[in-house]
């Protein structure tokens, strides 16, 4: 079974990429973020080509703003939108969707981004993730969280470290939060020393010279982290006109069909920087 995360920073925007990435990759199984989407319009939009692809949807959406779906096409059960006890801002967003796919509870979660450390919206951001620990501990032991969780997990996971001092995305208290889930960074785990991103901002060039986090993730219980066959990143995907500003993470379980072909597909042909550089809105 393979399974695709993917933030399209707007779902209308990138359809032209995603149905050819549909047809190219063939995902079992598709965890779509910043849909943009109210579900009616969703549907409208993407009922017809995806059902033709043999998808099941099961979407979370809101205009302008957030919006998840999930797309199966082996089976789509028990689905669940939001997570239970989850703080709105003020009011509940679209944030999660989950349902049961090829007997493994998947979710696709875009976690709030947190703004600035110690702010309000960084407070709402470890409650959110807090709320989703609560729920995902209930789920058994065949689960996988997948999608833009705006967590770097280590400082390996970002281009420089230092550029990151202040701000979101990489303090300790939301890197806790993301472990205390209890599951395991199936990535990171086959790929431990190798520089991989998901995430290039689209200013200053930042694709291009490799500077970039890795924010997108598939975290896996034992028993699920136990059958990936291959996980890496669809870096081809960010490339060309009209990218997203994130690449699609894709997990193989139980067979590998395109082989263990490495963290990153193709690998950035620009060398590792090593002067200082600053975040473009810094």
């Amino acid at each position: 079974m393979r399974v695709a995360t993917w933030n399209v920073n707007s779902v209308k925007q990138r359809l032209p990429r995603l149905l050819p990435w549909l047809d190219e990759r063939a995902p079992d199984v598709v965890c779509l973020q910043e849909t943009k989407l109210t579900d009616d319009a969703f549907d409208a939009l993407l009922a017809a080509p995806l059902a033709e692809r043999g998808y099941q949807v099961a979407a979370c959406g809101e205009s302008r703003w957030n919006g998840v779906a999930l797309l199966s096409r082996v089976g789509l059960a028990d689905v669940v939108t939001g997570v239970a006890g989850a703080p709105g801002f003020p009011h509940p967003e679209a944030r999660a969707v989950a349902a049961t796919c090829g007997g493994v509870r998947v979710y696709s979660v875009y976690v709030p981004n947190g703004r600035e450390p110690d702010s309000d919206h960084y407070r709402y951001k470890l409650a959110w993730l807090e709320a989703l620990r609560e729920v995902v501990k209930g789920d058994g032991d065949n689960v996988l969280v997948c999608g833009d969780v705006n967590v770097a997990p280590a400082d390996a996971d970002v281009f420089d470290p230092a550029a990151y001092v202040g701000h979101t995305h990489v303090t300790a208290p939301e890197r806790a939060a993301v472990e205390a889930l209890g599951l395991r960074d199936v990535v990171r785990e086959r790929w431990p020393e190798e520089r991989v991103f998901t995430y290039w901002d689209y200013r200053a060039g930042m694709f291009h010279q490799d500077l970039g986090m890795r924010i997108d993730l598939v975290l896996a219980s034992d028993a699920v982290a136990g059958r990936v066959a291959a996980a890496w990143v669809d870096r081809k995907a960010r490339k060309g006109t009209g990218p997203s500003d994130h690449a699609p993470v894709i997990v193989d379980l139980d067979t590998a069909p395109d082989g263990d072909i490495g963290p990153v597909v193709p690998p950035p042909s620009a060398p590792r920087t090593r002067r200082t550089v600053k975040l473009p809105q810094s």
